[in-house]
C-alpha cells in the first residue's frame, strides 16, 4: 500500500499548493491513502467546514487536527457530520468529534488513523500513550486493519520518538506534527514502523512557522503584542512523508520525505519515481 501523510496546512498558500498538487500526486504515484493535518488551514488557526470538504474533494482520505482544532468555533458543530475529520483522541470525555477513524482506502483496504496530542509544553490532556494503547488493542494491524497511522501532535521530539518506539511493530506509520519544521530522521524502525519526528508544514517558509515575520519578531524583541498573527502568503512548500507498506504484514517497507514547491529543497521518494 502507498500512503502519503501531508503536514500541517497553514493558511491560504498552504491550501493552494495542496489543492493544486494532491490530485496529480494521487494519480502519478498511484496513492492508496492520503492523510492531511488541517488544524492550521483557516487563516492559520483551525479549520472550517468548507475547507474540510475542499481537502476531501481533492483526495484526502482523513484530515487530522491538534491544539488548534477548535479555533474556528464552527468546528465544534460540523465535526459531528464530518466522519473523516479527527481531533486528538485524548481530549476529555464528552468533547465533540472523534480521535480515531477506520477508513476505506482508495484500493479498498482498511486504514486506522489515530490522532493524539502530546503533553510536554502542551495542554495537559489525558495520557497519550494510554489512549493509543486502547485503540491498538481494539484494532490490530492485519487482524482488523490493513494499515495503521498515528499522528502525534506535540512539541517535544523526545515525546514523538518515544511514541514511535512504543508503537513500533504494531502500526505502519507514526508521524509527528505541530512544530512546522520538517526533520530529517525519517526511517523504518527496527520493528517495521515508519517514523518521522516532524513532517513539517505545508505553507510559506519565508515566515515564522507559517506566520508573517513582523509580529512574531516584535513579540520576541519587545514582549508587547502589536497585532494578530497572520499567515504568510508567499509560495508554499508541500511537506509530507511517503510510506510503502508490505501487504502481508501492514508494516513499512520504505519511507521517504516529500517537499514540493516553495523555498525548501525539493524531495520526492525515489522508490516511487
Amino acid at each position: 500500500m502507498r500512503i502519503l501523510f501531508i503536514g500541517d496546512i497553514v493558511g491560504r498558500s498552504g491550501r493552494a499548493v495542496l489543492l493544486e498538487r494532491l490530485p496529480g500526486l494521487i494519480r502519478d504515484w498511484k496513492l492508496d491513502f492520503v492523510a492531511v493535518n488541517g488544524e492550521n488551514a483557516a487563516g492559520g488557526f483551525g479549520i472550517t467546514e468548507a475547507i474540510y470538504h475542499e481537502f476531501v474533494d481533492a483526495g484526502a482520505d482523513v484530515v487530522t487536527g491538534g491544539n488548534h482544532s477548535w479555533d474556528q468555533r464552527e468546528a465544534l458543530v460540523f465535526i459531528e457530520r464530518a466522519p473523516r475529520l479527527l481531533r486528538p483522541i485524548n481530549f476529555p470525555h464528552g468533547t465533540p468529534g472523534r480521535g480515531v477513524a477506520l477508513v476505506d482506502a482508495k484500493n479498498g483496504a482498511r486504514v486506522l488513523v489515530v490522532n493524539v496530542m502530546g503533553r510536554i509544553f502542551m495542554d495537559p490532556l489525558d495520557d497519550p500513550f494510554a489512549a493509543v494503547e486502547r485503540e491498538l488493542d481494539a484494532c490490530r494491524l492485519k487482524r482488523d486493519a490493513d494499515a495503521i497511522v498515528v499522528d502525534i501532535h506535540c512539541e517535544a521530539t523526545s515525546e514523538k520518538q518515544s511514541m514511535g518506539h512504543y508503537c513500533d511493530g504494531r502500526v505502519s506509520l507514526v508521524v509527528g506534527t505541530h512544530t512546522h519544521a520538517p526533520t530529517a530522521d525519517h526511517q523504518v524502525l527496527v520493528g517495521g514502523t515508519a517514523f518521522i519526528s516532524d513532517v513539517g508544514m505545508t505553507g510559506d517558509y519565508d515566515s515564522v512557522i507559517g506566520m508573517q515575520k513582523d509580529e512574531p519578531l516584535n513579540r520576541f524583541l519587545r514582549k508587547i503584542p502589536q497585532g494578530r498573527f497572520e499567515p504568510a502568503l508567499g509560495a508554499a512548500t508541500l511537506c509530507g512523508v511517503a510510506v510503502e507498506t508490505d501487504d502481508a504484514t501492514g508494516l513499512a517497507r520504505r519511507v521517504g520525505a516529500v517537499r514540493l514547491g516553495g523555498r525548501l529543497e525539493p524531495a520526492t521518494p525515489a522508490f516511487w519515481e
